[in-house]
Order: structure tokens, then C-alpha cells, then sequence
């Protein structure tokens, strides 16, 4: 049963970048539960589906394009709950004048999956970047977003205790 409920997991993780890079929001519903809570590294965070669906269709709308790779995938189960680590990056493309017309960043996220009569879905997301590249204007789409981001280190992040998916590792 757990070797079922990891793939699920993972073909969970991996249809966010399909959602996104598609445009396709209403497969959320699928990722996450109503409740999720999910945050990004910058200021914002989102604690529903509904506001998380409606500020990301607005984000992503002046992107020409956008591809997330994830991979890396490390699971624990424990009965209706699970982690997950797993690595990403995230290129963005959109002209802005001057710079170049890519950002690009990496890093990971650290999700909670609960088990609903629906399937796995996330239940909390922390997305931490590690590097980014490219022209930061062009992440610049809505008041408040912008490519200028703090950058975690996993290790340190480990250090300070704050890797949720490590816990679950530990049985804590």
C-alpha cells in the first residue's frame, strides 16, 4: 500500500507544474485540499484554494511562458498523512524592455499531504529558492511580487529546524 500511495504522491507533486505552466487552475483542486496553506518564500501566503487559484491566475497572466521542473521526490507515509522534499526550478518568461526575458530560480518545496476520499492532496507548502538568475524585472507582474528573493540554503534551513519533511523522517 505504501509503495501505491508514494506514486500517488509524486504524480500529485508533479501536476502542479502541469497546472501552472498550462494555466490551467481548476487542476488545483486536484493538488491541494480547500484549506491549504502555501507560501512561496516571498511576503505572501495563502491559507485557501480560492485566493491561492485567483492571485496565482493574476501572477501568471503576463508570462509568455513558464516551466517548472520537479524532481528529487523523497516520501514518507504515515497512515492518512505524508511528506514530501523535492527539488524545483522555475523558469519565467516575459519581455520587459531591457535585461533579458528570463528569470529563473531553484529550490524546493517542503510539503504535507493528507489523504482524502478524493486522493492525496497538499495540505501546506513551503517553497524555499536556493539561486535565481536572469533578469528579476521579469517577475515583476503584480504590486508586491518581485524577483528580488531571500535565498535558503536546505542545509541551513536543516540546521534551524525548520524543514518540516525532516521531522516526518525522524517520526517526529
Amino acid at each position: 500500500m505504501a509503495s501505491a500511495d508514494i506514486v500517488e504522491i509524486i504524480n500529485v507533486i508533479n501536476l502542479y507544474p502541469v497546472a501552472v505552466d498550462t494555466r490551467r487552475w481548476e487542476l488545483f483542486d486536484l493538488i491541494f485540499t480547500p484549506d491549504a496553506e502555501t507560501s512561496f518564500g516571498g511576503p505572501a501566503a495563502w491559507t485557501d484554494l480560492a485566493s491561492l487559484k485567483r492571485d496565482f491566475a493574476a501572477i501568471h497572466e503576463p508570462f509568455e511562458a513558464t516551466l517548472h521542473f520537479i524532481s528529487n521526490h523523497q516520501v514518507v507515509v504515515d497512515g492518512d498523512d505524508a511528506s514530501c522534499i523535492s527539488y524545483v526550478r522555475g523558469q519565467f518568461i516575459r519581455d520587459v524592455g531591457e535585461g533579458g526575458n528570463m528569470f529563473e530560480s531553484t529550490g524546493w518545496y517542503d510539503d504535507q499531504l493528507v489523504r482524502t476520499p478524493a486522493g492525496w492532496r497538499i495540505g501546506r507548502r513551503n517553497c524555499r529558492s536556493v539561486w535565481a538568475g536572469g533578469n528579476p524585472r521579469v517577475l515583476n507582474t503584480q504590486p508586491g511580487v518581485t524577483g528580488e528573493q531571500k535565498m535558503d540554503s536546505l542545509a541551513r534551513e536543516a540546521r534551524n529546524d525548520s524543514v518540516r519533511h525532516l521531522h516526518a523522517l525522524a517520526g517526529r
